[in-house]
């Protein structure tokens, strides 16, 4: 599981500044948006053919990595659009609304999954719990669910104009631009730290997310229908924080948000590595929760105040990279750690 999230962290990394920066030549940004969108969404749904079976593992591995990535590339489109869509004045509370209500989402679709598949003696649909079709038939959902409701942004928000380039004359624009960029990127002091600050920070915050589960799962025991549940109050606790520091976002700036999320973050997160009892790991689980929505809205708007307009794409393409350029090392020393030791806390520790 390390290993494929980690490969599909480096190819995000490569590959995304190239991405954007040959979309900021072309102008339009949807088209990159609809094929990755369908690209997650088919690998999504391809992982209801992973049966509960040894044979099933690389399978499943494979297209989580490629789903993985693919959801990676669309934020690189999506949130350069985020300052042509809002005012000035309202980009935190829009960035981080849309993170709250992200959240909002993502509830609904875990309560569905627990109880219409999981917590029920009658999945729906007549499914077999004999060979999981009741757990496998949740990334059907899911891709349905992600489609259905990237809709609405495809038929009602405004895109760029093409530039009439062709794909062959955007590709030789837009990586001689990027290699601009790169030389130039020491001109732009205030991107440049911010970016390497994110890059360490979001490691950590990505394989919180990746190992979360399996890490409530090993240590303390806990079910599929236990995981889910506590799913469910992260995502609550996290739309609640990001829709709430969003105005504050707006008032005293996003590297203020930024600070006090990491720092409570940090200091939640050492405490869910000391306790043994499931009750505190709940308590500080979800107070945890609290500061994740806030630490992600604010990075995005802190990047769209910062980034100039004419290379806005390249931009979050380079931030998409900040995102991803270590981000194989958080799961992949995670992964070894915890092999070495066998001991999950020490894993989660790095």
């Amino acid at each position: 599981w390390g290993w494929a999230l980690g490969l599909a962290g480096v190819a995000v990394a490569l590959l995304s500044p190239v991405f954007g920066a040959i979309a900021d030549q072309q102008g339009r940004r949807k088209p990159w948006l609809g094929g990755f969108t369908a690209m997650c969404v088919i690998a999504t749904a391809l992982l209801w053919y992973a049966t509960p079976e040894l044979s099933s593992v690389p399978w499943a591995l494979i297209f989580v990595a490629v789903a993985s990535a693919a959801f990676e590339f669309t934020m690189v489109f999506y949130n350069a659009m985020l300052p042509e869509i809002a005012p000035k004045s309202h980009v935190g509370r829009l960035s981080g609304l849309g993170w709250g209500l992200g959240y909002v989402g993502g509830l609904a679709a875990l309560a569905l999954c627990l109880v219409g598949f999981v917590e029920t003696d009658t999945p729906w649909f007549s499914l077999s719990t004999d060979a999981a079709e009741n757990v496998r038939a949740i990334v059907l959902l899911v891709a349905a669910w992600y489609a259905v409701f990237s809709a609405p942004l495809f038929l009602f928000t405004p895109d760029r104009p093409s530039t009439g380039l062709s794909n062959t004359a955007a590709v030789r624009a837009g990586i001689g631009e990027l290699v601009n960029t790169i030389r130039q990127i020491r001109h732009y002091h205030n991107i440049l730290w911010f970016l390497v600050a994110r890059m360490l920070y979001t490691d950590g915050l990505g394989t919180l997310f990746a190992f979360g589960g399996i890490y409530a799962a090993g240590t303390f025991g806990m079910d599929l229908g236990q995981v889910i549940t506590f799913g469910i109050a992260l995502n609550v606790t996290a739309g609640l924080g990001a829709a709430g520091f969003a105005w504050l976002d707006d008032k005293v700036g996003a590297k203020p948000v930024i600070i006090v999320s990491l720092v409570a973050m940090i200091g939640l997160g050492t405490a869910l590595l000391v306790v043994e009892s499931l009750n505190w790991f709940w308590g500080f689980g979800i107070l945890l929760g609290i500061f994740v929505g806030p630490a992600q809205s604010a990075s995005r708007s802190l990047m769209a105040r910062l980034a100039p307009e004419a290379i806005r794409t390249e931009m979050f393409g380079l931030y998409a990279f900040s995102g991803k350029a270590t981000g194989f090392l958080g799961p992949i020393v995670l992964a070894a750690v915890t092999t070495a030791f066998d001991r999950q806390r020490l894993g989660m520790g790095v």
